[in-house]
């Protein structure tokens, strides 16, 4: 279990150790090019594989990424369909590669709307490379923050807690083995984290990006990384209180 943000002060570091990012943008990628938003969503799976080599070649620890939300559920059946599709079609193609470069897999969420082939592929790949030491990608799949916190207090309960607190609620957050984001990235112009690690962005430092998603390439993530090191984390203290090498002229 990860400690809070609110509770302790987190270790500094100049690469962030988490980035959780909202790869928006897919659709509208396609419809600038006359394709079917399908297409966006095809190229924006090819981005999060690169996204993921940067992040693991930088020295990030965590990546968690915003794939398919609780909300998602209302767009059209057919892109909904292809999602499901394309979401198991990756885990059956790309978890050997992840296994390879040992590259951790996680998926958060509620699996109950999931096809039972779905849950298996997700069952298999975490426990392929669950051993592994290196990044490790989270993928958020018919996820919400909201559901997060009350199915962790809801476990909480279950579990005897009498009292509702963080360290009672902690542990069974999807994250709650998981430091904190230290950056989030929202690509596609959207200023919003639209019901997304709502518990763990608490103190998250955020950078929001017109560039759309499958365009978000490495020089687009060292601008973040960049805008995230200029940054002063103070975590309610002043700046006179940080380290000299953490204060911003």
């Amino acid at each position: 279990m990860t400690t809070s943000s609110t509770q302790t002060v987190p270790e500094h570091t100049d690469i962030p150790r988490h980035i959780a990012v909202i790869m928006d943008g897919n659709g509208r990628w396609a419809k600038k090019r006359l394709m079917p938003r399908i297409m966006g969503h095809k190229k924006g799976l090819e981005m999060l594989e690169d996204m993921t080599a940067n992040c693991a070649r930088m020295g990030v620890e965590y990546l968690t990424v915003f794939a398919f939300s609780t909300e998602n559920w209302r767009r059209p059946v057919d892109e909904v369909n292809f999602l499901m599709n394309l979401f198991l079609q990756s885990l059956q193609k790309r978890v050997q590669k992840l296994h390879k470069n040992n590259l951790r897999l996680r998926v958060i969420g509620d699996r109950s709307r999931f096809a039972a082939e779905i849950v298996q592929g997700i069952e298999d790949a975490e426990a392929l490379t669950a051993a592994n030491t290196g990044l490790t990608l989270t993928i958020a799949a018919d996820y919400g923050g909201r559901w997060d916190i009350l199915h962790a207090a809801n476990q909480a309960i279950q579990a005897g807690a009498t009292e509702l607190t963080e360290s009672s609620i902690l542990p069974y957050l999807s994250l709650g083995d998981t430091p904190e984001p230290d950056l989030f990235i929202r690509t596609g112009g959207e200023t919003r984290i639209s019901n997304f690690l709502l518990w763990q962005l608490a103190y998250t430092e955020l950078y929001f990006t017109p560039v759309l998603w499958p365009d978000f390439d490495e020089d687009h993530l060292a601008t973040a990384i960049r805008s995230y090191q200029v940054r002063e984390r103070r975590f309610g203290r002043t700046s006179e209180q940080l380290p000299l090498t953490q204060q911003r002229p």
